[in-house]
């Protein structure tokens, strides 16, 4: 799950990198929302610990959780399955997902053990979030704790759908120590929640705007 502990600081190229998609499209987003989170397909301790990384993630943010959304009753949803055909066994699942059918057949060709999948509101921010994990052999192996981090780090904001191909957003200072986020991983999450910026842009230079708040020991 963590293939690379790199600590190397943020440029502006690297920030545009980071959410520029493979289509060549510049497009950055984050929560507009405060934070509701629901978790399906685990036990009571593992939705404490889910639960406990999104609240650190969503405090490093600056940004708000809430007990309910008043539209949607809860904004972030997390399932935890078995194998990917479990989503079209669930209940009303696809009118939160179009085309599910279609999208649990290209998860299965690509033996993919994570999905996500986002709504938007008018001003291009995130309005809900519904994250998709198929505890598969890496899967089940990795601790409950780096699974939560990861997930939620990369749920906060849009990434790039190649921002993390080769270098995950956590890393392992010590051997069998527990993963952390990274330092400059976690700076721009701050960076990217302050309320000066627009939650939402597709326009390149928005990286420098970011870089901009990074700390300067970035």
């Amino acid at each position: 799950m963590i293939t690379d502990t790199s600590l190397a600081p943020l440029t502006p190229e690297a920030i545009s990198a980071l959410f520029t998609r493979a289509d060549g499209q510049f497009l950055f987003a984050r929560c507009g929302r405060p934070i509701v989170p629901v978790v399906f397909g685990v036990e009571d301790g593992t939705v404490a610990t889910l639960k406990g990384a999104i609240e650190a993630v969503v405090a490093l943010a600056g940004h708000k959780m809430a007990e309910t959304d008043p539209e949607l009753g809860a904004n972030l949803m997390v399932f935890f399955i078995r194998d990917w055909d479990e989503l079209t066994a669930t209940p009303n699942l696809d009118r939160l997902i179009p085309d599910l059918g279609p999208l649990v057949a290209r998860l299965e060709r690509a033996d993919a053990n994570q999905y996500r999948a986002f709504r938007f509101d008018q001003t291009g921010a995130i309005k809900a979030a519904f994250v998709f994990v198929r505890m598969d052999g890496a899967m089940s192996q990795a601790p409950a704790e780096t699974i939560a981090l990861s997930q939620i780090v990369q749920t906060i904001l849009l990434w790039s759908d190649t921002a993390f191909l080769g270098s995950s957003p956590l890393a392992i200072l010590q051997k069998g120590g527990p993963a952390i986020l990274k330092p400059q991983i976690g700076d721009l999450i701050r960076a990217a929640y302050d309320p000066v910026l627009p939650a939402h842009a597709t326009d390149p230079a928005y990286a420098l705007r970011l870089a901009a708040r990074l700390p300067r020991a970035q």
